[in-house]
């Protein structure tokens, strides 16, 4: 997609950029921008082509039980990501960046580590490949709030020991925010589980399956096969995986850790603090949700600015951030 480049008062701002995973997605999103942005709606219109059938359209219209699935989320929450990113990318510059879980396709396609079409082609096909999992093993998500990660893993073995069924932990978004994955069956029964722990809150996520646990082993092999076929270069500036929180090195670690990100843990905690070593000026996230990373990232100390971009107002926003001129 290429980089932009902005000088202010002589010194280039350091941004980084982040993007939220699945569960961000919502019926209207990417509406506004795609209606004020020119470049924005190309990107949509690219979607339509390279996917075979209308993106944009399933994202207005929903319902949200269609684009809650994972073959559509997927490509949405991709898409709309990267358009937001689009409208702002004339005045914007990452040092750095970072995506939740698959968004980590939006943190490669800004690096140009691999094109738009190259990019969202793989990433149809892991949602593909991922809902085939997920009809065949139905689970779901929980975010554990309020509990440290040594007690969410007790309270996991006492649940898989107890009932037979499959649980793990998935995503450390915080110290106090972990997300477990499983069989439906299994997040039910660890909702009492934790409260009994101590935890604040057990809250289900918006997905349809059970994503980062070993019940999408099944999604393996086609995604590895996407991966393997997909042009893929170095970033041209610093990525960090979520699977091993640390910036990508060579191609090779890039293939393997996307593989592995089906079934890994997301580091996305360590991740963060990776990406603040980098030490950006501004935090921005582009988001068709309101926010989804940046209230993470406003908790952890001696963070910078955090900005969330979620519509046009969220662009201007930004450019008034970066002290930005005004394109003609």
């Amino acid at each position: 997609m290429g980089r932009g480049h902005l000088e202010v008062g002589g010194m280039s701002k350091r941004l980084g950029v982040v993007f939220p995973g699945q569960g961000s997605q919502a019926v209207g999103m990417g509406a506004d921008i795609a209606a004020k942005s020119s470049a924005a709606k190309a990107l949509f219109d690219r979607a339509n082509d390279v996917l075979g059938y209308d993106l944009f359209a399933l994202i207005q219209n929903g319902p949200d039980e269609r684009l809650r699935e994972t073959r559509f989320s997927q490509p949405a929450i991709f898409v709309t990501n990267l358009a937001l990113y689009e409208a702002g990318r004339p005045f914007t510059t990452p040092i750095v960046s970072a995506g939740h879980s698959f968004a980590e396709f939006c943190s490669l396609t800004i690096a140009d580590a691999i094109a738009f079409d190259g990019a969202l082609r793989v990433v149809a096909e892991r949602a593909n490949a991922m809902q085939a999992a997920a009809e065949a093993a139905p689970g779901g998500m929980a975010a554990v709030l309020g509990l440290n990660d040594a007690a969410i893993r007790a309270g996991v073995e006492r649940v898989r020991r107890d009932t037979g069924m499959r649980l793990q932990l998935a995503n450390f978004n915080s110290p106090t925010q972990i997300v477990i994955s499983g069989d439906r069956a299994a997040i039910a029964a660890a909702n009492d589980v934790m409260l009994e722990a101590g935890a604040k809150r057990v809250v289900d996520i918006n997905v349809s399956g059970a994503w980062h646990s070993e019940l999408m082993e099944p999604a393996i092999p086609r995604f590895a096969r996407a991966v393997e076929s997909a042009r893929i270069e170095i970033p041209k500036f610093a990525v960090v995986s979520n699977v091993t929180a640390k910036p990508y090195t060579s191609v090779q670690e890039i293939r393997e850790n996307l593989v592995r990100s089906i079934t890994s843990e997301v580091r996305w905690h360590d991740a963060s603090l990776r990406l603040l070593e980098f030490k950006p000026d501004l935090i921005v996230e582009f988001s068709g949700d309101k926010g989804v990373m940046a209230p993470l990232f406003r908790r952890i100390p001696n963070a910078p600015e955090v900005l969330n971009v979620s519509d046009s107002a969220g662009v201007e926003r930004l450019r008034a951030a970066l002290n930005a001129p005004v394109s003609a």
